[in-house]
């Protein structure tokens, strides 16, 4: 499973310290949310009972991919008493997450809570962040917490609950055990945040030779390390010159990726990207369209960012029609998405569909590919 890495495709949001000590074997911190978006509401654990505790937002592009697992999860030990709560967290703009819920219909079928923020207070200082995920040092979502008779027993990727939930819905586990799997997984945490840091100035500057000289420097001799990084090794390649390392390992990744959407948006959103300034290798951008179609088509063509990173690469592939044409679909699935609501990334949209179709008047649809997003 790919992790999704600061500046490329960020989902970890590094937080100042604070309240510490939440851990594997320790008593569950009480549920304090501000309202329930969907399904049960649920005051507090049972003794006795099982409960998955996950923490997502809508603006988290992992966090949509896990939900349907959860759903499956949620039907599967329906009828073994486990429950689970979707509790929404460090949301800029709480009023999405009815319409979110509301779109996600049957593929999010369990409860979903929001967090209790302070009024005019931070997301990120919402009780539950603190109690559950500051507590716990988790600087990123999804993440997912089982709790089994009001402890804690296990905090990790939504992705890779399936084993211990398994366990501990039937008793079958061991608490130290698991303890000491968490204590492993958080030192390699730990290392992955400290990397990221390492990289946030050249990517920032991209600056791809940096980016990838500072990458080889921390992982070396770590090829497990290596494989989650890839997909910033596969931008800086692409966008640093590199063309024909990049081509093989953009390769590798769309044959590991091929049925996780958001995980190949994340790869080739990133080598596609107008902020860039710079067109890429038609080579790239091809590559890039098999990459994105793929997560298109296991999206079933919903997804506005899924449809816009494809417009581009089709943009900068030649197809300047075809861009325009998917462009417009995008906008049409954010208004869908959106219902209506204000929503950032239409402004992103409406420019690209506006510089598509100046493409096409201009140049007709068999136009010379654009050597830089303006022209």
């Amino acid at each position: 499973m790919l992790t999704c890495l600061v500046t490329l495709a960020a989902v970890f949001v590094n937080l100042s310290a604070g309240q510490e000590g939440l851990d594997v074997g320790d008593p569950a911190p009480r549920l304090a949310v501000s309202s329930w978006a969907k399904g049960e509401k649920i005051d507090r654990f049972e003794p006795g009972g099982t409960y998955v505790v996950e923490f997502w937002a809508t603006w988290c592009g992992p966090c949509l991919a896990s939900i349907p697992h959860l759903t499956e999860l949620a039907h599967k030990y329906k009828d073994r008493g486990v429950r689970f709560i979707g509790v929404d967290v460090w949301e800029n703009e709480p009023s999405r997450v009815g319409p979110f819920v509301e779109q996600m219909g049957d593929k999010m079928d369990y409860a979903v809570a929001l967090d209790d923020v302070p009024r005019g207070g931070s997301p990120y200082e919402g009780a539950m962040a603190r109690a559950w995920l500051k507590a716990a040092d988790e600087n990123g979502i999804p993440t997912a917490f089982i709790v089994r008779d009001g402890k804690v027993a296990w905090i990790g990727h939504p992705m890779e609950i399936d084993g211990p939930l398994s366990k501990v819905a039937s008793g079958d586990y061991d608490l130290a055990a698991m303890a000491e799997q968490r204590r492993v997984a958080k030192a390699r945490i730990k290392k992955v945040i400290e990397i990221q840091q390492k990289l946030n100035e050249p990517l920032t500057a991209r600056d791809w030779k940096k980016t990838l000289t500072t990458l080889d420097g921390a992982v070396a001799g770590d090829p497990a390390l290596a494989k989650e990084f890839d997909p910033i090794r596969f931008a800086a390649l692409c966008n640093g010159g590199r063309i024909d390392e990049g081509l093989a390992l953009g390769a590798e990744l769309l044959e590991r990726c091929k049925d996780q959407s958001q995980e190949l948006f994340f790869v080739f959103s990133n080598v596609v990207a107008p902020e860039l300034g710079t067109a890429p290798d038609p080579r790239v951008a091809k590559l890039a369209r098999a990459g994105l179609e793929r997560a298109n088509e296991l999206t079933q063509g919903g997804d506005a960012r899924v449809l816009h990173s494809l417009a581009q690469a089709l943009f900068y592939a030649g197809d300047q029609a075809g861009a325009a044409a998917l462009e417009t679909r995008a906008l049409e699935a954010l208004e869908k998405a959106a219902k209506g609501q204000p929503h950032p990334f239409r402004t992103k949209i409406e420019e690209s569909l506006k510089r598509f179709r100046q493409a096409v008047e201009t140049q007709g649809e068999g136009g010379r590919r654009p050597d830089r997003p303006g022209e």
